[in-house]
């Protein structure tokens, strides 16, 4: 992304949320009231207006079923490790996450820290201050520019504890790094967190970046990462996560493809909502 504004991916994933949410109780899929409030009017009825349009999901089928998919199941993930006694949480590339915000068990002794660019974090907070009236106290915001900084050195200094079982939220992240950084920040949470703590983060499958099976939105992703600065570069082989991540030092992965979201989350009035099927989503503990 480009190093003095925020991150457009991380507004336009924010404004898929903030329609999604406006749906009826029993029509939507995921719900954040906030995400609506973290993008200017206008530009949030500009895009809006191709979504609910039509548009975007002719532009990308099932694009926007996998990203509501996408922010239940980690809500869900994140309110069974809360229910279970949730130490620490640290959301990596947060970008315009709400969830230290809409899960109340958050605010009374669990550790949270939201990981961004500075950019992005930057503009992040003053719409924090503008929503609630001031930036809540229970989250520590940690800026991290992976020119001159790292992870492990930002967290630390900001008062990560390292003994904590610890709970990474890696939400549209790992798709737009080299493989190189993926495996740094893999790499830290295995060293650098207690047995027990887990990472879940959402992932491409390989073959859509290859060609093998090719994909409108990733073409125009390459077409205007340099309006962006963001481009698709990342992704694991299909049905090989598992042993990607026991390589790095993970065990009991769990990895949540299509077919498992539509059956967990398209049902009812969604019973009919396509589900992109070349992401998936893993949970892995060390």
């Amino acid at each position: 992304m480009r190093r003095k504004r925020s991150s457009l991916t991380a507004t336009g994933i924010a404004v898929a949320r903030g329609v999604e949410s406006e749906k009826p109780e029993g029509e939507r899929i995921c719900y954040d009231p906030y995400a609506r409030r973290f993008v200017p009017g206008w530009l949030y009825s500009t895009i809006a207006f191709f979504i609910k349009s039509g548009y975007a999901e002719r532009r990308g089928p099932g694009v926007l079923g996998f990203l509501a998919a996408r922010d239940r199941y980690i809500d869900d993930v994140l309110q069974g490790f809360l229910e279970a006694g949730l130490q620490q949480l640290v959301i990596l590339g947060a970008g315009y996450d709400s969830r230290a915000y809409r899960f109340e068990k958050l605010k009374n002794g669990v550790k949270v820290f939201e990981v961004d660019h500075p950019a992005t974090q930057a503009d992040k907070l003053a719409k924090v201050q503008a929503v609630f009236g001031t930036i809540p106290e229970h989250v520590k915001y940690v800026p991290v520019d992976f020119n001159t900084q790292t992870l492990e050195q930002r967290l630390l200094e900001s008062g990560y504890d390292p003994h904590l079982k610890t709970l990474f939220i890696w939400q549209g992240v790992t798709m737009y790094l080299t493989a190189e950084a993926v495996d740094h920040t893999l790499k830290f949470v295995v060293q650098c967190s207690a047995p027990g703590s887990t990472i879940v983060f959402d992932y491409l499958y390989r073959r859509a970046l290859d060609g093998v099976q090719k994909r409108v939105e990733i073409s125009n992703m390459r077409r205007y990462r340099f309006m962006t600065g963001e481009g698709l570069t990342f992704g694991i082989e299909e049905g090989t996560v598992e042993a990607f991540l026991k390589q790095r030092g993970f065990r009991q992965v769990r990895d949540m493809d299509a077919n498992g979201l539509k059956q967990a989350y398209c049902t009812g009035k969604n019973a009919g909502r396509k589900v992109a099927s070349w992401y998936g989503i893993v949970v892995a503990e060390i």
